[in-house]
């Protein structure tokens, strides 16, 4: 046997399932095997494999026992001349195996090969070649001299960068994304070290194949997709732990004890001035925009009361320390709050939700002035001023955003999506319906033949050489591939022709409910399924937490005029505190739910959307009613059903 693909997966199912269209496409005409190692994931892709991908080797662990026994164990087992281990958010061209297969033939002293990687945009990766980590090379990666100077050969040796990204090339290490090996090279210098959990066993591999007498290749003849980032955001603390933790373990391992130990210096002080600034970046990205509402939403009340107390205030003077101590926090915090629970702190941020919280936040704190001892009740001017001020500031950071073009705030030209999907007319229609199917709501979508020539067929606006054209007319911001109709190579090579239209690019595998793409090489690839729901979002799974809090409150306030109205006052009680401490949720899915559909999950309801109607509803209308109650979910969903359903009980 020619070759042995080595998957090991852990809850990634869709990418999983792309990766393996492109490789069954790729291993035609090998003599070949293809090994998934799932380490223990949930996701469903057992079921997946089972269904679709028949031919693959499947070894189902009970346990996520990491990256490098998950590969070994289908190593040892495999029976192919090569070996190749693949991540699974990967996509690799049409010809990538047998392009690398001879040029590993033709070269007998290459142990180990690595090809050009680019990210979900068609942006090189410069990780597809590296260099050894030693003590000066991890010191200018660390402090950042080797971005400062991206081709030198002493600082940028890292990443090798001063190295042709289109030139084959002796390297010194390979990414563990895609390195092909020769097993009689895996039988003499070992497999992977099971010391690395995640991160360095591919450093330690490269360089003991290197020890052992052979040289590794970085071939850019050949590309692949590496969506990159989905077990560990790089920007986490975690990430930086375990990153530079293996850089010390493979110091410790092959250079020895003195100089392992300066080593180890260097890596400790890189680890927490990382995880510091690891830190820092996270705060800033998910708590900056709070954080500075608060700051200058009290610095402007502050300054407001002050001036108010010593001009307006009772003729006394100004206002007592407990405004600024204790009140005017207080309502910084409710204005906050309020706008967090209207959405006003989601991304991208909405200049109108942030006013709507504002809004809202007012009138609450305007009922607790009522309920506040005589002592604590201030001028209600300041309560109007506040709210002034806190929609004014909010509206013109949210403002300055836009004015920016920072992705994380939104205005009206950019919110909506704008879609063209290429391919046959087949395939179009059937991605056109996945659009139609989940909560993205686009605003257009357009098809693309994915004949290069020729009229396109009826319904369509052009054809795969006219698309530069239809981007730029129709304002299109995300381009999706059939790659059913479109080999992986021609996807990878319109990605970078059409790099500098700024559009994302998703593949939208045949056969599959998703569409899958990636918008940098630091987030999480972008997936949009049929199993998305509308009730899935960060938004509307707050919203009804809210609602569930809310609606438990009242029926506990108000439970004895309600037990006048229902039928077990008891049992409803007991709901209500369930709810109320999320045991529960007061609207679920109908009973039993499909699990084929893969609908979101969430908690058992005390009600359905069947609550209200007839028993012994046939299957397929409750199944039905779980898919729209999942896709177009609203809070007003949850309240309508709950008082339809208190009604009827």
């Amino acid at each position: 046997m020619k070759l042995s693909v080595v998957i090991v997966n852990y809850n990634v199912e869709y990418f999983l399932e792309q990766c393996l269209y492109s490789v069954r496409r790729a291993m035609q005409g090998i003599e070949g095997e293809v090994f998934v190692v799932d380490n223990n994931s949930v996701d469903g892709s057992l079921k997946m494999l089972a269904q679709k991908f028949p031919e693959v080797k499947v070894i189902a662990n009970k346990e996520n026992v990491g990256f490098s026994r998950a590969n070994n164990q289908a190593i040892k087992v495999s029976t192919g001349e090569y070996v190749l281990l693949l991540n699974p958010d990967t996509v690799v061209e049409d010809d990538t195996f047998s392009k690398c297969l001879a040029f590993m033939d033709s070269h007998p002293e290459a142990g180990g090969l690595g090809v050009k990687m680019v990210d979900g945009k068609g942006q090189f990766l410069p990780e597809s070649k590296r260099g050894l980590p030693t003590a000066k090379t991890a010191f200018y990666k660390m402090f950042g001299l080797a971005k400062l100077f991206p081709h030198s050969k002493r600082f940028a040796r890292y990443y090798m960068g001063h190295l042709s990204n289109d030139e084959t090339n002796e390297v010194e290490i390979l990414a563990g994304a895609f390195m092909l090996m020769r097993k009689e090279t895996l039988d003499k210098v070992g497999l992977l070290d099971e010391t690395f959990f995640m991160y360095g066993e591919d450093i330690d591999l490269s360089y003991r194949i290197t020890q052992g007498g052979y040289k590794n290749y970085y071939f850019p003849e050949t590309r692949i997709i590496h969506y990159k980032g989905e077990s560990t955001k790089k920007t986490s603390v975690n990430y930086v732990f375990v990153f530079y933790r293996a850089m010390e373990i493979f110091a410790k391992k092959h250079f020895g004890n003195s100089w392992a130990r300066s080593f180890s210096f260097l890596i400790n002080i890189a680890i927490y001035l990382k995880a510091f600034f690891a830190l820092v970046s996270q705060f800033f990205h998910k708590a900056a925009i709070p954080f500075l509402d608060a700051v200058l939403g009290y610095g402007g009340l502050a300054v407001v009361s002050y001036f108010w107390g010593r001009n307006i205030y009772g003729g006394s003077g100004t206002y007592p320390l407990a405004l600024f101590a204790a009140v005017l926090p207080i309502y910084i915090l409710i204005w906050l709050l309020s706008t967090y629970f209207t959405g006003g702190y989601d991304k991208p941020y909405s200049i109108a939700k942030a006013i709507l919280g504002v809004a809202f936040g007012s009138a609450v704190i305007l009922v607790l002035y009522a309920l506040l001892p005589e002592t604590l009740r201030f001028s209600r001017a300041l309560i109007l001023f506040g709210m002034i001020w806190l929609a004014l500031e909010m509206s013109l950071t949210r403002f300055i955003g836009i004015l920016m073009g920072n992705e994380n705030f939104q205005s009206k030209r950019t919110d909506k999506k704008r879609f063209l999907v290429i391919g046959s007319p087949e395939e179009t229609q059937r991605v056109n319906a996945i659009l139609g199917s989940t909560s993205i709501k686009p605003d257009f979508i357009g098809l693309v033949s994915s004949e290069t020539q020729g009229e396109a067929p009826e319904g369509f606006i052009g054809n795969l050489a006219q698309v530069p054209d239809i981007i730029e007319i129709y304002k299109i911001t995300e381009v999706i591939f059939c790659s059913k109709d479109v080999p992986h190579q021609v996807i990878i090579d319109k990605m970078v022709d059409w790099h500098a239209s700024n559009v994302d690019y998703k593949i939208a595998p045949e056969d599959s409910l998703s569409i899958i793409g990636s918008n940098s090489i630091n987030t999480r690839g972008d997936l949009y399924t049929v199993d998305i729901k509308a009730i899935d979002t960060v938004a509307n799974r707050r919203n009804k937490r809210l609602f569930d809090v809310l609606m438990s409150g009242f029926s506990i306030i108000f439970w004895l005029p309600l037990a006048l109205m229902v039928k077990q006052p008891v049992r409803f009680l007991k709901n209500a505190v369930s709810v109320l401490f999320g045991r529960k949720t007061w609207v679920g899915y109908c009973s039993p739910a499909d699990e084929t559909q893969k609908l979101p999950k969430i908690r058992r309801g005390v009600y359905n959307p069947a609550s209200y109607m007839e028993k012994d509803t046939d299957p397929d209308v409750l199944n039905q009613l779980n898919l729209l109650y999942a896709r177009d979910y609203t809070v007003w969903k949850d309240a309508e059903i709950f008082f339809r359903s208190v009604a009827a009980k």
